[in-house]
């Protein structure tokens, strides 16, 4: 299968680009099966030569979806698949970038359509899209737009699967599938692993754990490890004699236990975990006119958090986000290096702190709002959410704005109350990976609910 795309971008810095538009069809070598494209907000200046050559303008992209609202769809679409673009290195690129900044790893094999013609069709004049479609008598419209270009790149791809008699394509294509063939000790292994929530290990024949890892879906995972081509998976597909799991029912738990767990182990294959997981910080201060300032920081266990961020990029990101919802000010966040009102003034959507016509504390109020509702410090309160069986619920346990444990209980346990709580909770070490771990989800994804605890609850 075949996820058969074009990316149009602001320009500008190298990996500083945003998307503009995106256009992806799956294509399962015949035919095309499903399609998406859109628009896309991309937060950030477009290029002046860009908006001449795409057509593309801030203007068009205001009411235009962010990156983060269509990426599950992208993901969706793309599951399974191997990318195919014109100049892939460089669709790739952006999108991976684009995905990094929402934390998410996405990783996939791609095959170039300027390449492939080249080798397939030797001698044209040129390999640029439009120029080689047009040789080559397939319709384009839409030039230098994404839906136009991925529909003619589509139609090109279909002309290089056609020429390429000795199915080097597909051969390829069965190489890199995760359905290709593997050692009989390899399918065995996957034929084991559940399909449910939780972490996994990987064991040497002397038992010895090499390797940690979590899933929503184990099985899946496990077959990405072992149909991987990259040095680790293939160290790994030789050294793995047998699989132990663990299972959560609860995503967030598998975080907590993965990290906890290979800083204990240090499991050989898991280095880049050992290391803190987290970058940056939010902070917060009063400036001299009354006004609390929010603000990316290093990351500093010394200074106070109110959430921390793998990256610049996301910590970035996720301020814009907070910025709009809250109605608060892009200058005083540090978003809009200015003298004068900050960009969302313009727009109506800063009521003019930033040129002190909001009063301090009407606008502290909306601050304060965010900081109660994010910030850990002296917060209690559980984290319910799935549990292993449909009659069981999880449960993340924070007190005094600290990550005390976690555990599980049957839907007819009263967990308020602290001698329940003290049984079912399995204590685990309060770090800032773990506070950071457990803020990154609640960001990013929706747990059943969140109860709020009094201090007598402490356990």
């Amino acid at each position: 299968m075949y996820a058969i795309l074009d990316i149009e971008t602001t320009g500008g810095k190298y990996n500083e680009e945003g998307i503009t538009e995106i256009a992806v069809y799956r294509f399962d070598g015949n035919k095309i099966v499903d399609q998406f494209s859109s628009l896309v907000n991309p937060e950030r200046k477009i290029q002046p030569f860009v908006v001449n050559l795409t057509g593309i303008s801030s203007d068009m992209l205001k009411n235009a979806p962010k990156f983060y609202e269509v990426a599950k769809r992208v993901i969706e679409i793309t599951e399974g698949c191997i990318l195919v673009a014109h100049n892939a290195q460089f669709d790739n690129r952006i999108l991976t970038t684009e995905f990094d900044r929402l934390g998410y790893p996405f990783e996939k094999e791609s095959l170039c359509t300027v390449e492939l013609a080249q080798k397939l069709l030797p001698d044209l004049p040129s390999y640029s899209l439009g120029k080689l479609v047009r040789s080559l008598g397939i319709p384009i419209s839409s030039r230098h737009r994404a839906q136009g270009d991925a529909k003619a790149t589509v139609e090109l791809f279909k002309l290089l699967l056609s020429k390429d008699t000795s199915k080097e394509i597909v051969t390829e294509s069965i190489r890199i599938d995760p359905k290709r063939h593997l050692e009989p000790k390899l399918l065995d292994l996957i034929a084991e692993a559940p399909t449910s929530t939780g972490v996994y290990y990987m064991h040497r024949k002397d038992g010895t754990i090499i390797y940690i890892g979590k899933s929503k879906n184990i099985k899946k995972r496990i077959t990405q490890h072992f149909t991987n081509d990259n040095r680790k998976s293939k160290k790994i597909q030789l050294e793995v004699t047998s699989l132990t799991y663990e299972n959560t029912g609860s995503e967030l738990i598998a975080l907590l236990k993965e990290s906890e767990e290979i800083k204990r182990v240090k499991p050989i294959y898991n280095r880049a975990l050992r290391r803190t997981l987290y970058s940056y910080q939010l902070s917060s201060f009063e400036d001299k006119d009354g006004y609390i300032n929010l603000k990316i920081d290093k990351a500093d266990g010394r200074k106070k958090a109110i959430t921390t961020f793998t990256n610049y990029q996301q910590a970035k990101k996720v301020l814009f986000k907070i910025t709009e919802e809250h109605g608060l000010c892009q200058k005083l966040n540090g978003l809009h290096n200015t003298n004068g009102n900050c960009f969302s003034y313009t727009v109506k959507e800063c009521y003019g702190a930033c040129l002190g016509e909001e009063n301090a504390s009407i606008y502290n109020q909306r601050v304060r709002s965010f900081l109660a509702d994010h910030s850990y410090e002296n917060k209690h309160m559980l984290i319910i959410d799935k549990g292993r069986e449909v009659d069981e619920r999880s449960v993340v346990l924070i007190e005094n704005g600290q990550y005390m444990g976690f555990g599980f209980y049957h839907l007819n346990f009263q967990i308020n109350n602290p001698e329940v709580l003290k049984s079912i909770i399995t204590p685990m070490e309060n770090n800032r990976d773990a506070q950071h771990i457990i803020q990154g989800f609640l960001r990013k994804n929706k747990v059943l609910k969140t109860v709020k605890l009094p201090k007598e609850t402490a356990i």
